[in-house]
């Protein structure tokens, strides 16, 4: 199948012409309506080559739904000892200029540089991208994403103490269980995701129960209020 060449306009191929590995597309910007354009129809970017941006839609999908959210003993206890505070759009900048420093198992490098920076922090300011911390001892842990509808798209996570952005995760999870999220979007397939209870899911069913779940109204943030 072709890889598509993005226009100028916040427009994307359907995700079905995507290659084996997910590819899509490649260029355009990082603009909010462009990347918000993205998530909505099942597509996000995941990394940068030069001044390229290539456009990720795989198959199967990775999904969590929140009430299949596993919390290992040991998780569990770590949580109900209150060791760490939580709080939510506290920190997004420090967040995700960590998940950039932060060492990735099988990477050389990251595909978070200065544009995807910028670009999330103008989703945070817009109310569609949050960030959710645990603290011990003014150190920081955490992850973010983006919330369209009843989706949270997690995007990258991060810690420097043991447990930490766990503990911040499953935070997060039962946070939008109230809110009646239909699912949390987790890309790709990972032994931390899978230890979570997150499970692939073929692309059309994602890309349905999408559908379905983005024509709610947005939580726009922040959501510390």
């Amino acid at each position: 199948m072709p890889v598509y060449l993005l226009p100028e306009e916040p427009v994307f191929p359907p995700p079905s012409e995507a290659e084996p590995d997910g590819l899509l597309a490649i260029g355009g910007d990082l603009s909010p309506e462009r990347l918000l354009k993205a998530y909505a129809d099942g597509i996000f970017p995941w990394f940068r080559e030069e001044e390229d941006i290539f456009w990720f839609s795989p198959d199967p999908r990775m999904v969590l739904f929140p009430c299949e959210l596993k919390v290992s003993e040991s998780l569990s206890r770590l949580i109900r000892s209150g060791k760490f505070e939580i709080r939510i759009d506290g920190s997004f900048q420090q967040v995700i200029e960590a998940c950039a420093e932060a060492p990735r198992e099988g990477q050389d490098g990251t595909w978070i540089d200065r544009d995807f920076i910028e670009a999330y922090i103008k989703l945070h300011k817009l109310g569609f991208a949050h960030s959710f911390e645990a603290f011990l001892n003014g150190e920081l842990a955490g992850g973010y994403g983006v919330s369209i509808g009843r989706v949270f798209f997690g995007e990258s996570m991060f810690h420097k103490v043991n447990g930490a952005s766990k503990v911040a995760f499953c935070y997060m999870v039962e946070k939008i269980k109230t809110w009646q999220f239909h699912f949390i979007d987790c890309q790709v397939e990972t032994d931390l995701l899978l230890s979570f209870g997150a499970r692939p899911v073929p692309r059309t069913e994602y890309l349905e129960r999408l559908k379905t779940a983005a024509v709610f109204p947005t939580y726009q943030g922040p959501w510390n209020l």
